[in-house]
């Protein structure tokens, strides 16, 4: 298992979390780690661009942040694809000190890296999603600044990709 230690005293899996702790979002300093020599084969002389380790590293494509609850002004990072949204410890989007949000699955919010958009989804848990005071009860088109309320909690919507840019173009170009 790999547990580290972040500076508050937090123990968690940097296998599932990185080196950011899920509890306090302090950025852990990990131990380089030792990496056998690789033979660099001679192809050409051209200058190739260092992308650096993208293995592994999931990017941000948005967040939600929280304008009213008990986690207000926190905020929380959407990732491509799919991201669950609840209390419980294996959430994506993990919203602590609202009991009104069901621990597993209370809704999805969903980014189609081919289509370049943001979709709200219900969850399969009782409570319901609010999109702009409406309930939603089928996948729903986000916009910038779109208003979702979960439970007793609020949170405003902010997407980085879409038309303007994408992670998968912006690392080819150079």
């Amino acid at each position: 298992m790999s547990l580290i230690r972040c500076t508050n005293g937090h123990m968690f899996s940097s296998r599932r979390h990185k080196n950011v702790c899920p509890y306090c979002h302090v950025l852990v300093e990990q131990e380089p780690r030792t990496v056998a020599p690789v033979a660099v084969a001679e192809v050409d002389d051209k200058t190739m661009p260092y992308l650096g380790e993208m293995d592994g590293i999931d990017p941000v494509t948005g967040w939600l942040v929280c304008i009213e609850g008990a986690q207000m002004g926190r905020d929380y990072r959407i990732l491509s694809e799919k991201n669950f949204i609840g209390r419980d410890e294996d959430m994506h989007i993990r919203i602590i000190g609202d009991n009104s949000i069901a621990k597993r699955n209370h809704a999805v919010i969903v980014y189609d890296p081919k289509k370049r958009n943001f979709f709200l989804l219900p969850g399969d848990a009782s409570g319901l999603a609010y999109l702009n005071n409406e309930a939603v009860y089928t996948p729903t088109e986000l916009s910038a600044y779109d208003v979702i309320q979960l439970g007793a909690s609020m949170f405003l919507f902010l997407p980085l990709c879409g038309v303007h840019f994408e992670w998968e173009n912006n690392q080819s170009e150079g």
